[in-house]
């Protein structure tokens, strides 16, 4: 099967095409799996595109909030459109070919909505920090034009913070076995079937992505450490409880996405492998974005009476 995907140029071997090995399940298993993905990747679509049509259509959502929460949606829709097509492909087919530059460009598009995914939940922690700590000078601060910046600032650093390293690991050779025993074409796995040196490019992951990771929660931690204190100082519970719940929503995504992120990049002990590994990215890119939309949704009642406005007017 490998030979299949390699060819000889200039008397050196070169991997043409990866074979990605998904789960190696009973075929029972995997047509299950490929319903749940398949359900689950529509719910993610139909969840994302109402909550960025809501935001969009409702004055009362033209707010700081909930125009990060609709690029939050945009993240999300990108991501899983990248992985789950050609997920439940692998699924169907018990594993699957993906040409190389297939797999690189996956590999930086699947980084970005990551990326810029961490940075947008920091912006959205510094927003909530100005509503609760600021709030006379809230609108002055956070203006429309202002939040496009952030928004801007966001896609753009997680662009080419993906591209630098795509752009490395393309770089790499791949001589010798071809197949990712993964869902998807991520860097780690492919680090581990390159035949050259990989130190630049574990380098340059590490200088890439620790700061996307930890900049963005060390801005997190400070906003709500202030935010905190700031409830705290309210003397009414009433107050408190109200001020606590405009940014409840966005701990529960920080805590699921965060949690899950970390469970898989920040593994010291390497023991991590196969399917506990895949499970676990299953879980902060599908099953995260399934998640997001749910929880602004259900708990935010600015969302749920925009999409009752909407639907009264779709009705008459």
């Amino acid at each position: 099967m490998t030979t299949a995907f390699i060819q000889v140029q200039n008397n050196k071997t070169e991997v043409t095409e990866f074979f990605l090995l998904g789960f190696q399940f009973r075929r029972e298993l995997r047509l299950f799996l490929f319903c749940l993905f398949l359900v689950v990747y529509w719910l993610i679509i139909c969840g994302n595109l109402l909550i960025i049509t809501l935001v969009s259509t409702s004055k009362i959502l033209h707010t700081p909030m909930y125009f990060f929460i609709s690029q939050l949606s945009i993240t999300d829709i990108l991501l899983t459109t990248n992985i789950v097509p050609n997920m439940l492909h692998v699924l169907l087919n018990n594993g699957a070919t993906i040409t190389f530059i297939s797999c690189m460009t996956q590999l930086c598009f699947f980084g970005t909505p990551e990326a810029s995914e961490c940075l947008l939940l920091a912006v959205m922690s510094y927003d909530r920090y100005v509503a609760i700590c600021n709030p006379l000078r809230y609108s002055s601060i956070m203006t429309s034009t202002y939040c496009v910046i952030l928004a801007a600032i966001c896609w753009l650093l997680g662009f080419f913070s993906s591209l630098s390293c795509t752009i490395a690991t393309a770089k790499l050779n791949f001589c010798g076995p071809n197949t990712i025993d993964h869902l998807y074409c991520d860097i780690a796995p492919l680090i581990e079937l390159s035949c050259s040196e990989t130190s630049v490019v574990q380098l340059l992951t590490v200088v890439v992505g620790v700061p996307i990771l930890l900049i963005p929660t060390t801005i997190i931690i400070g906003s709500y450490t202030y935010i905190i204190s700031a409830i705290l100082r309210i003397p009414s519970s009433t107050g408190r409880q109200k001020a606590f719940s405009t940014c409840s929503s966005h701990l529960i995504v920080v805590f699921i996405f965060y949690g899950t992120i970390f469970s898989v990049y920040i593994d010291p002990t390497k023991i991590k492998k196969f399917t506990i590994s895949k499970i676990l990215s299953l879980l902060y890119t599908v099953f995260t974005s399934l998640i997001n939309p749910i929880i602004y949704s259900l708990r935010n009642k600015d969302i749920k009476k925009a999409a009752q406005g909407t639907l009264h007017k779709w009705v008459i």
